[in-house]
C-alpha cells in the first residue's frame, strides 16, 4: 500500500488539537467518548475539506513548534555530537512534514499556519543532555498520543492513513529517545 505523503499530520497533544479545532462532528465526539459504533452511524460524510484543513493546520502549527524545540536542543550546547546529529535528523523530518502539510492545507483551500516568533519552552530546566532528551521524548510521546486521538477525526480516509503513518514516525522518534536515556524503548505492547 502506498501512502500519499502530501497530506501528513503531527499534533503534539490531544488538548492542543481539540483546542485548535473549532468544532467537532458528532462522530468525533462519539469516537472521543469511546463509542466507535455510534461514530460510524453519526458520520456518513464523504469528506469535509474545511474540517480536514483545520486539523492539518493545527498539526502544521505543532510541526513548527517541534522544529523550534529541536533547534533549541541542537543549539543548547548540551548535546554530544551523536545526539545533536539525531536531534537535527528528527528536526529534518518535522521540516519535511511542514512543507507537505502546508501544501495540503493550501490544496484544501485553507491558509497554512505559520511559525510563531517565540515558543514557551522549559529552557531553565535544560541543564544536561538527559534533560534535553527527556524534553524531546515528552514532545514525541505527546505527538503519538495526539495522533491516536486525531486519526479518526479526518473526514478524508486518505488523510487518516497519512496521519497514521506519521504516528509511526513519531513512535520511532520516541523509542529512540527513550533508548538514548537508558529507558526501555518500547515499554508496552500498546501505545496510549
Amino acid at each position: 500500500m502506498k501512502i500519499d505523503h502530501s497530506s501528513l499530520l503531527i499534533v503534539p497533544s490531544r488538548r492542543r488539537f481539540l483546542h485548535g479545532s473549532a468544532t467537532l462532528s458528532a462522530a468525533a465526539v462519539a469516537l472521543l467518548a469511546g463509542r466507535p459504533a455510534l461514530a460510524a452511524q453519526a458520520d456518513t460524510r464523504q469528506g469535509d475539506p474545511a474540517a480536514d484543513a483545520r486539523i492539518l493546520n493545527t498539526a502544521l502549527a505543532a510541526e513548527h513548534e517541534a522544529i523550534a524545540a529541536y533547534q533549541l536542543g541542537a543549539d543548547s550546547g548540551l548535546l554530544r555530537a551523536p545526539m545533536r546529529d539525531l536531534a537535527l535528523q528528527f528536526q529534518g523530518h518535522h521540516k519535511a512534514h511542514v512543507d507537505l502539510l502546508a501544501q495540503t492545507v493550501t490544496k484544501l483551500g485553507g491558509k497554512p499556519a505559520e511559525s510563531r516568533q517565540k515558543y514557551d519552552f522549559p529552557v531553565a530546566t535544560l541543564k544536561a543532555e538527559a534533560d534535553v532528551l527527556r524534553f524531546a521524548s515528552g514532545l514525541e510521546q505527546g505527538a503519538v498520543s495526539a495522533y491516536l486521538g486525531a486519526v479518526p477525526l479526518f473526514a478524508n480516509p486518505e488523510l487518516a492513513k497519512a496521519a497514521a503513518s506519521i504516528l509511526g514516525d513519531e513512535a520511532m522518534h520516541w523509542a529512540i529517545l527513550r533508548q538514548a536515556l537508558g529507558e526501555d524503548p518500547v515499554p508496552s505492547a500498546f501505545v496510549s
